[in-house]
């Protein structure tokens, strides 16, 4: 399926009811305690065992389930590799997503660095950096392209993720090229927020401000994993 089919498909699906921020990153840790059991022989897990692990009721867990369809039997539960095989697809992580990397200085070499990403079905397809030192030079096996390139590539090599790893004055920018080209997902490391409208889904990983918000629960004397998302 060509990069425009892929997206043309996925702009249908995200026209459905928009399902809760919380039940999306629930779904994640579902997926991670199911693969965890898949990989210590375990065959069937009820929704009670499943959430005891994560601290997450069962009821929870069905009710986070139920946007999704039909799940498990009543009194008999889910089978793991049946229930691992649709949380992958629910997720998107039953293919492999090819992504664009704008900024290849530090940050963006230790991106590309990152071995799960591949494990986990993201594939750096481009790297682009507007620093005429870099443009032309390999970083860790990858051929660092002029942002001239962007959009040509970015469409050629059917590319719908983009990271941006750039300082925060050309987040921006950045973010408006990737979108033009047709990425219609963005990881924003920069400490600014994407003005994206419905054009593109957005994360932003602000460094910064987690390592404040850890100052604020250490000085507050708060211990444990606390999440500070809203």
């Amino acid at each position: 399926m060509s990069g425009s089919a892929v997206g043309d498909k996925i702009r249908k699906m995200s026209s459905r009811q928009q399902i809760p921020g919380p039940t999306v990153k629930r779904l994640t840790l579902y997926l991670r305690e199911v693969d965890r059991r898949l990989a210590a022989g375990e065959v069937r897990v009820s929704s009670r065992q499943l959430g005891q692990e994560i601290g997450v009721t069962d009821t929870q867990i069905r009710k986070d389930l139920s946007w999704f369809g039909q799940f498990g039997q009543a009194g008999v539960g889910y089978l793991l590799d049946d229930l691992g095989s649709r949380l992958r697809q629910i997720l998107g992580k039953d293919r492999t997503w090819k992504t664009a990397l704008v900024g290849a200085g530090r940050l963006g070499q230790a991106i590309m660095s990152y071995g799960p990403f591949a494990r986990e079905g993201f594939e750096i397809a481009a790297v682009f950096d507007a620093d005429p030192r870099l443009v032309g030079t390999e970083v860790v096996k990858r051929r660092i392209r002029p942002m001239a390139d962007l959009d040509r590539l970015v469409r050629d090599r059917d590319i719908l993720l983009g990271i941006v790893s750039v300082p925060k004055e050309a987040a921006q920018v950045t973010a408006d090229l990737l979108i033009d080209a047709g990425v219609l997902g963005i990881l924003n490391f920069a400490p600014v927020r994407l003005e994206v409208g419905d054009r593109a889904s957005v994360v932003t990983v602000d460094f910064s401000a987690r390592l404040e918000q850890l100052a604020f629960q250490v000085s507050l004397g708060l211990k444990g994993s606390i999440d500070v998302d809203e």
